[in-house]
């Protein structure tokens, strides 16, 4: 008998269904994870289930009785903290454990903060209030809060998805040892396949609302504990994966503005004809090392040869990087901070060329300098030694030939999405038609999923639309360097696959200059011709580079199905691995 059911469960909000006839089973002690598209209704379902709302038709029954209402029998962690500022970490727990449990002993109480807090690692950390905690921190008080009332199912609402990959990482794997330790009953909402993969017994996807329902399950038969980089070997981890993968991909094409037919007009902004292929800096003293599929460690000045990695020229043929002309070059660029204690060197001795047309992604830990490197190539952050230089002309200041998406889209809140667009295009386009203007902003506004919200304003988006908007205004630009700051980082990660299809392809016809920030492997094999390995920081610099060739046009399930894809994805991951810090109490 399951401990937990949804029978025929429906939930509206407005007149409009949220969810629609929603089945579940769910066995004592099972792990299960339910996968949805942003906007599908997972908050709404794990709200019914911890009984915070009441479905409009259906019924709940847990542990064989009707549920009503919220009980501690199902522990809840959300995505945000929800911690009070003025209590410790053992504090918080505590909180929670008297109000559950007010006639238990003090004594036993202390014990039962003490084991829970100890739990999740922060034993050392039980006397700081969450203002002195880190995101990972904070969260594992939540985690930690949420066991220590002993629920019988713990429900997991996205805790993840606002963390940073690394402290993802370190807290996925907490989740699978607790679970074995405490062999709860668990209902994780995520719209992380990978995350899913690692920790469940089975895999549900929800599919897009309004009427969104449950599809079919898939059962994960891997053995545990699953090590991420192992798993690369795994052939049914392969298989699950890329099933898995086909059919988000195949539901969420089905949604309504994914099939918008739009032509581009074949006109070239101002930008595009300024400047020239000069060398604006003295020729370099220490160039790019490369050859065929090596991958080049130069922290230690010496290849780091992978003999079962393709040679992308056989693989790939002739690709960008072959051509000799310099389009992009960061010489020994540096960017330290004044602190009281003298310069923070966040960046040191940063050297890169790029070639024009090509894709590159730079991949670190968090703190390691990306973002820092980004912001100096977009001419928004000075640069401390060294220069930058785009098609023969230095970069001094921040100008329309380079196009920036940030994590957060920066757009006008007054303005609708279609004229926050229109601000780049007319000055950009000033020699053209109205009509060829207006059609390059529809254009790429049908490509990223908007056509038929251009019109409303960007106050009345929701966030991963708004960057939807962010993203479609740097390509309408047609800059001579598009830069990528984790452009879909504020996004689910399966709207992040399907923006990374629409860049994939906006890129195979305009072949725009590219640098992508990012921490996402997948992402950074998907977009790039060579992925740019930066040491952590402070003093930051090029550790390793590895070139992919792996063949274009590419999409998500092309690469999944390549026999090379999970060779690549293993060296990134050891990369990241040997640079992760060892101090993982403190993520």
């Amino acid at each position: 008998m399951p401990i937990f059911s949804l029978n025929n469960v429906s939930k509206s909000y407005g007149g409009e269904a949220v969810l629609s006839d929603i089945n579940l089973d769910v066995e004592e002690n099972e792990f299960v994870a339910i996968v949805g598209f942003s906007g599908s209704g997972k908050t709404t379902l794990i709200s019914l289930i911890a009984g915070l709302i009441g479905a409009d038709e259906g019924e709940i029954v847990f542990d064989g009785a009707p549920a009503r209402g919220a009980a501690p029998e199902r522990g809840v962690v959300f995505q945000n903290y929800s911690l009070m500022p003025w209590l410790s970490v053992a504090g918080n727990v505590r909180l929670a454990v008297d109000a559950i449990f007010p006639k238990m002993p003090a004594k036993e109480k202390a014990a039962r903060v003490a084991h829970y807090v100890d739990m999740v690692g922060l034993s050392q950390a039980k006397d700081r209030r969450p203002a002195e905690l880190s995101g990972g921190m904070r969260q594992r008080v939540n985690v930690a809060r949420a066991l220590a009332i002993q629920p019988k199912l713990l429900l997991l609402d996205e805790p993840l998805s606002a963390l940073d990959a690394l402290t993802r990482a370190n807290l996925q794997d907490e989740i699978e040892r607790i679970w074995e330790n405490e062999r709860k009953t668990v209902i994780l909402i995520t719209n992380d396949v990978d995350e899913a993969l690692l920790l469940a017994d089975r895999i549900i996807p929800l599919t897009p609302g309004p009427n969104a329902t449950l599809g079919p399950a898939f059962n994960i038969r891997l053995d545990r504990p699953r090590d991420r980089k192992a798993v690369n070997h795994d052939p049914e981890f392969i298989r699950l994966r890329a099933a898995i993968t086909d059919y988000l991909m195949k539901i969420g094409m089905e949604r309504p503005g994914n099939n918008a037919e739009l032509e581009l007009p074949d006109v070239a902004p101002l930008t595009a004809t300024q400047g020239g292929l000069k060398n604006g800096l003295k020729e370099a003293k220490a160039r790019r090392k490369r050859d065929g599929g090596k991958v080049i460690d130069l922290a230690a000045s010496k290849p780091l040869q992978d003999p079962d990695l393709p040679d992308p020229v056989k693989e790939a043929g002739k690709p960008h990087t072959q051509n000799l002309n310099k389009y992009v070059e960061f010489f020994k660029v540096t960017k330290a901070y004044p602190t009281p204690k003298g310069p923070l060197t966040v960046v040191d001795d940063f050297t890169l060329d790029l070639h024009k047309g090509e894709f590159i992604s730079l991949i670190g830990h968090s703190g390691c300098g990306k973002s820092t490197v980004l912001s100096m190539a977009a001419g928004l952050n000075p640069i401390t030694e060294g220069g930058i230089v785009l098609d023969g002309k230095e970069i001094s200041g921040a100008g329309p030939d380079r196009g920036v998406v940030f994590q957060s889209p920066s757009l006008f809140p007054w303005l609708t999405a279609y004229e926050n667009i229109a601000l780049g295009v007319e000055r950009v386009y000033p020699h053209i038609s109205k009509i060829e203007r207006h059609n390059i902003i529809e254009y790429y506004l049908g490509r990223v999923g908007l056509a038929g919200a251009m019109h409303k304003r960007a106050s009345d988006l929701s966030n991963g639309m708004q960057q939807r908007v962010g993203i479609a205004r740097a390509f309408a630009l047609s800059p001579k360097l598009l830069l990528l700051d984790e452009p879909f980082g504020m996004l689910d990660s399966l709207t992040r696959w399907e923006l990374q299809e629409v860049l994939m392809d906006v890129w195979k016809r305009t072949q725009v200059t590219a640098i992508c920030v990012t921490h996402d492997v997948d992402e950074a094999i998907l977009v790039a011709d060579r992925i740019i390995m930066m040491t952590n920081g402070p003093h930051a610099r090029v550790g390793k580079i590895m070139e992919v060739g792996l063949p274009r046009p590419r999409s998500r399930k092309a690469l999944l199905e390549h026999p090379d894809y999970y060779k690549y994805r293993e060296q990134l991951l050891t990369f990241l691995e040997e640079y992760e810090t060892h101090d993982k109490s403190a993520a």
